[in-house]
């Protein structure tokens, strides 16, 4: 049997970079697609790199000859940012997916797993979430991942390209093995900034403690970046291996609020995160948590990082390591 190829769109970025340093465990040739906007050039590890943006379609064409399959991972992903310049996120993340996808019918490749995002679902009436609950979303990057999942319907019913998209919740953690982590520029993401006010005492913000949740503070799903790695090969292979189009919710069931967050990174570290109390940020719902049930069933998918714990550890590592 041949080497299966697959392309990584914004393999630069964080989890983009963990899911090819995995493709290529599992013996995959990986080409990495990145304009390095916003990922690192040290991230890659494929010896197979193009410095393009995917909105550069022939280029990308040309590229794509060959490959059995796209991970497509390449989009901004600051839900702040997409409430003060929501053209930005449609043209790359909008703009960008329809040019990815126009490419891949010139190079006649037919297989993508799009990371798609909780955000979809904007402010659900209940939880944890269901893959057939409504579409909803309440900021500007939620509405651009819809918008690509919405064309991924219309290709598929078209074109036949087939497709699968993870909605995840929140990505987190590092590689055990080193090397690889959150260093988004800016930081957005929560368990980064809090080990970040670990290591400098200055403190971090909490956006809100006014929600509609059991100490006020926003609820979150969080999962290890290797799990959602995984999830993305799992993926892949079942649409190699002939299966239909779907959606797929990842995350592992469990909710915790920013504050217990806090109580469980100092836990991790044996220190204190300094923070202050801020305004709500515009676009956040008071509680996302996945029901990942389908994604087990279907695909055989489970986490292997369950603790929290656990995952704060392998980023705890990796920040110590920053300089």
């Amino acid at each position: 049997m041949s080497i299966r190829r697959i392309l990584v769109t914004g393999g630069a970025g964080y989890i983009g970079a963990h899911t090819v340093r995995l493709l290529l465990k599992h013996g995959y040739r990986v080409t990495v697609v990145d304009d390095l906007s916003r990922g690192f050039r040290h991230n890659v590890e494929s010896r197979e790199f193009h410095q393009l943006h995917v909105q550069q379609t022939d280029e990308l064409a040309d590229v794509l000859g060959g490959h059995d399959a796209v991970i497509h991972f390449a989009a901004y992903l600051s839900v702040a940012e997409s409430m003060h310049v929501p053209e930005l996120y449609f043209s790359n993340n909008v703009g960008g997916s329809l040019s990815l996808f126009t490419a891949m019918l010139r190079a006649g490749v037919k297989h993508l797993v799009f990371s798609s995002t909780a955000a979809v679902y904007g402010i659900p009436h209940v939880s944890p979430i269901l893959e057939n609950f409504p579409i909803a979303p309440v900021n500007t990057y939620g509405q651009s991942k819809a918008m690509v999942e919405t064309m991924l319907k219309w290709f598929d019913l078209i074109h036949s390209l087939r497709s699968v998209c993870l909605r995840y919740f929140n990505a987190c953690g590092a590689d055990p093995a080193g090397g690889l982590g959150e260093e988004h520029d800016p930081e957005t993401h929560l368990i980064p900034l809090m080990l970040r006010a670990v290591k400098t005492g200055q403190p971090m913000t909490v956006f809100g403690d006014d929600y509609d949740t059991p100490d006020g503070t926003c609820i979150r799903d969080y999962i290890h970046v290797n799990d959602l790695a995984e999830a993305h090969i799992l993926a892949v292979e079942a649409l190699l291996t002939g299966a239909a189009s779907d959606q797929f919710n990842v995350g592992t069931g469990s909710g915790h609020s920013v504050l217990e967050m806090i109580r469980a990174v100092q836990e991790a570290t044996g220190r204190q995160v300094p923070y202050v109390i801020g305004a709500r940020r515009e676009g956040d719902p008071p509680a996302l948590v996945a029901n990942a049930d389908k994604l087990r069933r279907v695909l055989g998918w489970e986490p292997r990082y369950k603790e929290m714990r656990d995952i704060i550890s392998t980023a705890w590592e990796f920040e110590r390591q920053r300089k």
